[in-house]
């Protein structure tokens, strides 16, 4: 008997805006945590996922708070580290050297423990919903996931989440149909629920959009 299968609609989301410790969320922070939950009130979500450090679950606690009965929990795959180091000929040769000295300012347990976690976080959270009905889920994570998802998604090589930038508390979803199509990336760095002043904290100031 072949399994029963449905959609999973996985919404992604960068903590908010932390203070310069990142033990905590700043009060701009805290604010785009309530504003992204009153924009995912209507959406029928079955869980909260987030990552154990601070920043990310004060961010799914205000998130939860704005909701409905939506259980939360952390979860290590939802964590920080670096998903996957690139060779450098796999690199363009033009980016190599900016890219590899990025990626190797991380410690090397983190980037050498990342890649389980990021083949974790793809088992639990990616691919068709197990059962007949639709499902819709939120992961509190951080900027290096969100990338990784969506280049997992898109089919990218692997090295091409990097580059890939997310603000705090900007949304993300990404479809998964049932086998025999593939996934879709329905929005990527939404800010649409953040006013201007709230909006592109986290992103490099050269790649923000400000008129």
């Amino acid at each position: 008997m072949t399994a029963t299968t449905a959609t999973r609609y996985l919404y992604l989301t960068r903590h908010g805006e932390a203070t310069p410790d990142e033990r905590e969320l700043t009060p701009n922070g805290r604010r785009q945590a309530v504003l992204l939950g009153d924009r995912l009130r209507d959406v029928p979500l079955s869980a909260i996922h987030h990552g154990p450090l601070p920043r990310a679950a004060q961010t799914a606690r205000l998130i939860g708070e704005r909701l409905d009965g939506v259980p939360a929990h952390a979860c290590e795959p939802a964590g920080d580290y670096v998903p996957y180091t690139p060779r450098r000929d796999e690199l363009p040769p033009d980016s190599a050297d900016f890219l590899l000295d990025f990626v190797h300012r991380f410690p090397a347990d983190e980037r050498a423990r990342g890649p389980r976690l990021a083949h974790e976080a793809a088992e639990h959270f990616t691919g068709p919903a197990d059962g007949p009905e639709d499902r819709h889920e939120l992961v509190v994570t951080h900027n290096f996931l969100i990338g990784w998802l969506i280049r997992a998604a898109l089919d990218a090589p692997k090295w091409r989440w990097l580059g890939l930038n997310h603000c705090n508390a900007a949304l993300t979803v990404i479809r998964y149909p049932p086998p025999g199509r593939p996934p879709s990336v329905l929005f990527s760095n939404d800010m649409t629920h953040l006013p201007a002043p709230l909006r592109w904290t986290g992103y490099p100031p050269e790649l923000r959009i400000t008129s």
